[in-house]
């Protein structure tokens, strides 16, 4: 078994994690992450991609309106290059209680959420898409943010401090020596056998399997709640501002710009299990009927990909166990040695993508106090590497970008405006990722086609470099396309019908990727 040492390992490789794992080395602590599949490929890689003002909550959960406000002025500085400054609207349509308007502007105030009430003409002219029937509009600062880019971020960031990142290192034990928590035993699923890693502090930012993980370390009873929500996204930007309806928080009542898409969400329903999240087709009629009421002829517009992610939301005794609806979304932290008696070993959970700084200091600081270390954050201060030159990403920058290249460098995703070099590049320095992780962090067959071009361009050339022998390359194939399916069969309906049935004539009738050779490595 192989064996490391640090002084702080991080469980979980979502927004929360990696900023803990940054949080962590820039007070000069020797921090590890591990994670048991990619970075983002839980929650935070499966949500709408709001980054909130705040504005959502002012009513029905005032201390996480405030939070959202104050972190993504931050975020909007520390990560540039992950967020869009789309702006903002809650707008009053004909479905919604006209006098929650009122009740809305007043929360704002009192929870320091900027605001301002514009014309419904103004509105209008801003976003011709809106419903033309709306009687009242608000401002707000609401984004939207690449969550993997805001990821990938925190762990350039920590690395410069000299962490470690661990990726499909599966967390298999969390080792006790008495009533201290003193490391973890990880399965690597990339190179098999087991690794074991030795820490002064363990935190468990494992989101939505937090609970599972305090478990592991005889701390019982962390009860985070999956509440599946599911999401759309449409064709093209039916709005490029972020679209709220002034009302309670409901189901799909946003709709969000990101990159070159718009998407709906989200339902809300408690599930059993965060690793099973079905996409029923009621609920994918549900969010279309739903953009209905923002954006008339919204049903009529190309839907791309459906998904569905799990927000971990802490149990709250204030409202019924399966209404997570109306959970808090506020973050938990759990202190093990005053809760279960237990050193070494800190939660925290709940809480938003948008508020994951404040997440990992507030666990940072207390690993700090229990060790009696003194060691002020400064996430909030310094610039994520990625981000340093201060711009904030903008719908045509790969556009710009391949203005200079397009001459020399061949688009393999003409959706997504990905080059040769890029997939090249990626593969050369990690040539264990599959097709998926490249999507992560490209958007990879995330387009109208939904990879059914670029991934068998991509494929190829993954074994023209020698990445890949044929037999992995066809098997990385055979996952990418089989999740992108996913996603697509409870949205077939008009242009995605022609589309995928292309895919598929491709794929059956002249690849017959189901019968291409198979490798017979584990974990390959």
């Amino acid at each position: 078994m192989k064996s490391l040492e640090t002084d702080v390992i991080v469980i979980g490789g979502g927004a929360t994690g990696s900023g803990v794992l940054r949080d962590a080395a820039m007070r000069g602590y020797r921090a590890i992450l591990v994670e048991r599949v990619d970075l983002g490929q839980g929650t935070t890689g499966r949500f709408h991609g709001l980054l909130h003002s705040g504005g959502r909550y002012v009513v029905t959960d005032p201390r996480s309106a405030t939070e959202c406000a104050q972190e993504t002025a931050i975020l909007s500085k520390i990560a540039a290059d992950a967020v869009e400054q789309t702006g903002g609207l809650f707008v009053t349509t004909p479905a919604d209680d006209p006098e929650y308007a009122d009740k809305f502007a007043a929360a704002c105030l009192a929870t320091d959420v900027p605001v301002q009430e514009i014309a419904v003409a103004e509105a209008l002219r801003r976003e011709p898409r809106l419903n033309p029937k709306i009687s009242r509009a608000f401002a707000v600062n609401d984004g939207s943010v690449d969550a993997w880019k805001l990821i990938w971020g925190n762990v350039h960031s920590a690395m410069e401090y000299g962490a470690q990142v661990l990726t499909y290192h599966w967390v298999t034990q969390v080792l006790r020596d008495g009533d201290r928590v003193c490391g973890v035993v990880c399965r690597d699923d990339v190179h098999g056998g087991e690794v074991r890693i030795d820490a002064d502090f363990v935190i468990n930012a494992g989101g939505v399997w937090a609970g599972q993980i305090a478990d592991m370390a005889g701390c019982p009873d962390v009860q985070v709640v999956p509440g599946r929500g599911v999401m759309i996204a449409m064709n093209h930007r039916l709005v490029n501002t972020v679209v709220n309806r002034c009302d309670p928080p409901g189901d799909g009542d946003i709709i969000v710009p990101i990159h070159t898409v718009c998407v709906i969400g989200t339902t809300d329903t408690k599930v059993d299990s965060p690793d099973d999240l079905p996409i029923p087709r009621d609920e994918v009629q549900q969010m279309l009927d739903a953009g209905e009421v923002l954006v008339p002829g919204f049903r009529q517009s190309r839907a791309l990909h459906a998904w569905a992610g799990a927000r971990p939301l802490v149990k709250d005794t204030r409202v019924a166990a399966d209404d997570t609806r109306h959970m808090s979304r506020g973050m938990a932290a759990f202190d093990h040695l005053e809760r279960d008696g237990v050193r070494g070993f800190l939660t925290i959970s709940g809480g938003k993508a948008t508020t994951f700084r404040l997440m990992a200091q507030v666990v940072v600081d207390q690993m700090c106090e229990q060790r009696g270390d003194t060691r002020p954050c400064r996430t909030g201060d310094e610039v994520m590497p990625t981000a340093r030159e201060g711009r904030n990403y903008t719908v045509g920058h790969r556009l710009a970008d391949r203005e200079g290249d397009r001459l020399d460098d061949p688009l393999i995703c003409e959706c997504e405006l990905v080059t040769r070099s890029m997939i090249e590049e990626h593969l050369t320095e990690t040539p264990t990722a599959s097709f998926d992780d490249i999507r992560r962090q490209m958007r990879l067959g995330m387009g109208p086609c939904q990879g059914g071009f670029c991934s068998m361009r991509a494929t190829g050339i993954g074994h023209e470099i020698g990445a890949l022998d044929a037999a992995r390359a066809n098997d990385r194939l055979r996952l990418f396309l089989t999740n992108r399916w996913i996603g697509l069969h409870t949205i077939l309906h008009g242009d995605q019908v022609h589309q995928t049935v292309l895919d598929k004539w491709i794929f059956d009738g002249t690849l017959d990727v189901e019968h291409l050779p198979q490798a017979q490595e584990a974990g390959q």
